[in-house]
C-alpha cells in the first residue's frame, strides 16, 4: 500500500550519518518542556523532526505554538461537540492560555489528539514562560484562527456545512493555515532568524500555509467526505458533478479525476511565491524548518494528480520518499527548486489532454519552471551588483601628499560610476522580467502583474540578504 513501505537499509544509515545543525539540551529542560516535546512527536510525526533541530532561540516556542495551535484545531475538528460549546471555545482559546492549569476534557474518546488537550496545562506552562514578545505573536494568531474557525463551525452547525466559492476556500485556508505562516514569519524576524521585509510579503507568508493546506484538503477528501465534512469548494467540484458524492461512485471516476486536477492546479499557484519566501531565510535549520514541509506538499500533490485512489483511502508519499525529501530539502534554495521542477514535470507527465483544464495545467507547471529559470538568472545579477556595489563604494585610505579635494572629488566619481552599474544591472532586470512577464502574459493569458510581483518581491529579498 502507498506510504507503507519500510524505510530501505541505506536510508537506515543515511539516517545515522546525518547531524543535526542545532540539538536539544534535554538535561536543562524543565518537566513540562519535556512533555511537549513528547506531545510534539505524537502530533507532529515526521514535522517533528525539524522542530527539534532549529535554532535554540526558537526551539521551544514554535514548539509550543505548534501544540497550541493543534489544540484549537482539536477542538474544530472534532464533529461531536456540539456549537454551543465549540464556539465559545474557539473564540476564547486565546484567553485560556493565561489559565494556570487549564484543560480540556470534552473531546470524544477516539479523538487522535485528545490527550493533548487533557494535559493542556503543560503547554501553558512553558507558554507563560516564554518571552512576552513572543507570547503577544502566538495569542495574537490564535485570536485570529480560532475566530476564523469559529465562523465556518457556526455556517456548518446552520445546514451550510461545505465551502461554496475558490475564495471561500481561501479564506478558511487562511484562517487554519495562513495565519499560522503569519505567525511564524514574525518569530523568524523578531528573532533575527529571517529578513525583516518578510513581514512586508503578506503574499508570500499566505502562500507558504495555504499550499501546506490546500496538499491536506486535497489529500483527506475522502476522510473528510465519510466524516461528514467538504472543504473542496462547489464552484469546482460543480463544473464536473452535480452533488459532490458522485466524486466516490466508480462510475464517475473520469470526472472525478478531472475534478482533482483543477483542485492540483489551484494549489499550484501557490509554489512560486514558496520559493520567494525562502530566499528571506537566513538560518540553515530555520531554512530547513520552512522548506521540508513545502518539498513534501509538491510530492504529496504529485502522488494525488490523477489519482482513484484518492477518492478511496488516505494516501501518503513512502517513508522513503519523506525522507529523500528531508535530506534533499536541507541544503539550499537550488537544491528545493530541483525538488519543485521534479515533481512538476511528473504533474505534466501525468497531465490528460482530455481533461478540460489541460492546457492551464500545463502553464501552470511551466510558470513554475520559468519562475525557477528566472530565480537563478535574478540571483546571479542581484550578487554581482551587490559585490559590485561593495567593491566600488569601499573608502579607500588617503594617498601621503593627496588633498583632501582630490579624494572627495574621486570618491564621488566612484559613487555616481557604481549607483550607474546598478541601476544599469537593475535594468536590466527589470526588462528581463517584464519581458518574460509580457511574454507569458501574450500567449498563456495567465501571468502578468502578478509574475512579475513575484520576481520582483525575490529580487527585493535578494539584494536585502546580500547587503547585510
Amino acid at each position: 500500500m502507498v506510504g507503507l513501505n519500510p524505510l530501505p537499509e541505506f536510508l537506515h544509515s543515511l539516517k545515522l550519518w546525518h547531524s543535526p545543525i542545532h540539538e536539544r539540551n534535554k538535561k536543562r529542560e524543565s518537566a513540562t518542556a519535556k512533555v511537549c516535546f513528547d506531545f510534539l512527536d505524537k502530533t507532529g510525526r515526521s514535522f517533528s523532526s525539524v522542530v527539534k533541530e532549529l535554532h535554540p532561540e526558537l526551539l521551544l516556542p514554535v514548539c509550543v505554538f505548534y501544540l497550541i495551535l493543534r489544540g484549537l484545531d482539536t477542538i474544530e475538528d472534532d464533529t461531536s461537540i456540539p456549537l454551543e460549546t465549540k464556539e465559545p471555545r474557539l473564540r476564547d482559546f486565546k484567553d485560556y492560555l493565561e489559565q494556570d492549569g487549564w484543560t480540556f476534557t470534552g473531546n470524544r474518546p477516539e479523538e487522535k489528539d485528545r490527550r493533548l488537550l487533557v494535559q493542556f496545562d503543560n503547554v501553558i506552562a512553558e507558554f507563560r514562560n516564554m518571552k512576552p514578545v513572543y507570547q503577544a505573536i502566538i495569542k495574537d494568531i490564535t485570536d485570529k484562527m480560532g475566530n476564523g474557525m469559529a465562523d465556518f463551525a457556526r455556517k456548518a452547525a446552520f445546514g451550510d456545512a461545505g465551502v461554496n466559492t475558490v475564495e471561500e476556500y481561501d479564506l478558511y485556508c487562511w484562517y487554519v493555515a495562513g495565519v499560522v505562516g503569519e505567525g511564524l514569519t514574525r518569530l523568524l524576524v523578531e528573532a533575527r532568524l529571517g529578513e525583516a521585509t518578510l513581514i512586508n510579503h503578506f503574499h508570500l507568508y499566505k502562500s507558504m500555509g495555504l499550499l501546506l493546506q490546500k496538499n491536506n484538503i486535497i489529500r483527506d477528501v475522502r476522510e473528510d467526505h465519510d466524516d461528514g465534512r467538504r472543504f473542496w469548494p462547489k464552484e469546482i467540484w460543480s463544473k464536473h458533478v452535480d452533488k459532490f458524492e458522485d466524486l466516490f461512485e466508480p462510475e464517475n471516476l473520469e470526472l472525478a479525476l478531472n475534478c482533482s486536477s483543477e483542485m492540483v492546479l489551484n494549489a499550484l499557484g501557490h509554489a512560486s511565491d514558496c520559493l520567494s519566501y525562502l530566499v528571506g531565510l537566513r538560518e540553515q535549520s530555520v531554512f530547513n524548518f520552512c522548506a521540508i514541509p513545502q518539498s513534501m506538499a509538491m510530492a504529496t500533490l504529485e502522488l494525488c494528480f490523477r489519482n482513484p485512489a484518492v477518492f478511496e483511502r488516505n494516501i501518503k508519499i513512502t517513508k522513503g520518499d519523506a525522507f529523500q525529501l528531508m535530506v534533499e530539502s536541507r541544503q539550499d534554495l537550488e537544491s528545493v527548486c530541483k525538488v519543485f521542477c521534479r515533481y512538476v514535470h511528473r504533474i505534466q507527465q501525468k497531465n490528460n489532454p482530455k481533461d478540460p483544464n489541460f492546457l492551464k495545467i500545463s502553464i501552470a507547471c511551466e510558470q513554475v519552471g520559468t519562475f525557477i529559470a528566472i530565480e537563478r538568472f535574478a540571483e546571479a545579477l542581484a550578487l554581482q551588483s551587490v559585490e559590485l556595489a561593495k567593491s566600488k563604494t569601499k573608502g579607500k585610505a588617503l594617498v601621503a601628499g593627496k588633498g583632501r579635494v582630490q579624494h572627495q572629488a574621486g570618491f564621488n566619481e566612484e559613487i555616481w560610476s557604481t549607483t550607474g552599474r546598478v541601476f544599469a544591472i537593475s535594468a536590466v532586470i527589470s526588462i528581463l522580467v517584464v519581458g518574460a512577464a509580457w511574454l507569458m502574459e501574450a500567449h498563456f493569458n495567465l501571468a502578468g502583474p502578478r509574475f512579475y510581483r513575484v520576481v520582483r518581491d525575490k529580487a527585493t529579498l535578494l539584494v536585502h540578504r546580500n547587503l547585510d
